[in-house]
């Protein structure tokens, strides 16, 4: 088994896309459970509308993509508006069980037949991201490789962008919540009752913890439809979401920069397991199929996600005294 190789691989995926538009989705989420105690299970649902708002504006109204990301990131906004009206005055878990249902509906209509013109149904849209990649400064076809880690040069382009996105959001975040109004989200999450005594109005500012978390959900939209070069909706499932907030727990809640950790170490501990897993079975080691290798890797990250809330419940980067998680 090359152990060289599965390290670098999995320090690609570290530091990868994929990483990135994790964080995204992370931090918006950590801006509703982590600082202001929302439930919101349909963080995918604002993706989709940021990544289509991309695609559908450049494909259908060749419009220029940073317009399309615009309206993206503002349809997420509207819907996070759309969805908080009728259930932010109501016990959490109608949020979650709203936000849930509304992201399902999206990707059902979004892949539906009738809207084909539209979204080009399950085929997707393709071939609006040319303008993006052209202001590179690396060679797109090229491969570059760093101590071994290997990467396009496309895919360089979109880190460069990608992680620059993510430090600006962790220092939006960190002046958010050290503001007078991030310290009001953290009084609305530990006792609404109590913040509402005091003057506040909770409901106000809860939306207005949606709406910010809901742009950032689609702002990785964006990010995800520039990168990939293609949007498809059978991607933006319910899973994306539990990804993203298993990210958020193995890094710390509550935290500005524990979901880009979580993320990074979430796709480095699901890389590990699944390349040495298939070195293996090529070698004859352990007789799985390539499904089952895909299934067990998920199966490890979940158990260290497990031990994590076991005997860390805080996350990492977490404060005890910050967010307390049941992990019993």
């Amino acid at each position: 088994m090359d152990l060289i190789s599965a390290l670098q691989t999995s320090l690609a995926q570290l530091v990868g896309p994929s990483a990135i538009f994790y964080a995204l989705l992370a931090i918006g989420l950590n801006l509703h459970f982590g600082y202001t105690g929302l439930l919101n299970f349909g963080q995918i649902g604002f993706a989709l509308l940021g990544g289509y708002g991309v695609g559908i504006m450049a494909v259908k109204y060749d419009l220029p993509i940073w317009l399309g990301s615009i309206i993206g990131i503002a349809a997420a906004g509207l819907l996070a508006l759309v969805l908080g009206l009728p259930t932010l005055r109501l016990r959490a878990d109608y949020l979650a069980i709203v936000t849930i249902a509304a992201s399902e509906i999206l990707r059902l209509i979004f892949r539906s037949t009738s809207t084909d013109s539209v979204t080009g149904s399950t085929n997707g849209l393709f071939g609006y991201a040319d303008g993006f990649y052209s202001l590179s400064p690396f060679d797109n076809g090229k491969q570059y490789s760093f101590a071994g880690v290997k990467f396009q040069g496309s895919d360089l382009w979109s880190m460069v962008v990608g992680w620059l996105l993510v430090a600006l959001l962790c220092l939006f975040v960190f002046l958010l919540v050290r503001s007078p109004w991030g310290r009001v989200l953290k009084a609305v999450r530990e006792d609404e009752d109590a913040a509402r005594s005091v003057g506040k109005n909770a409901y106000f500012y809860k939306m207005q913890a949606l709406v910010i978390g809901g742009c950032i959900g689609g702002l990785a939209g964006v990010f995800n439809a520039l990168q990939t070069q293609s949007i498809n909706p059978d991607f933006f499932s319910t899973a994306q979401t539990f990804f993203a907030y298993g990210a958020l727990i193995l890094g710390g809640a509550a935290t500005v920069f524990g979901p880009v950790l979580g993320a990074m170490l979430f796709w480095f501990l699901l890389s590990i397991p699944d390349v040495l897993l298939r070195q293996a079975t090529d070698a004859g080691y352990i007789d799985l199929t390539q499904q089952q290798v895909g299934a067990v890797r998920y199966v490890l990250l979940g158990l260290a996600i497990a031990l994590m809330m076991v005997f860390r419940p805080q996350g990492i980067l977490g404060n005890k005294r910050e967010v307390q998680l049941d992990a019993k």
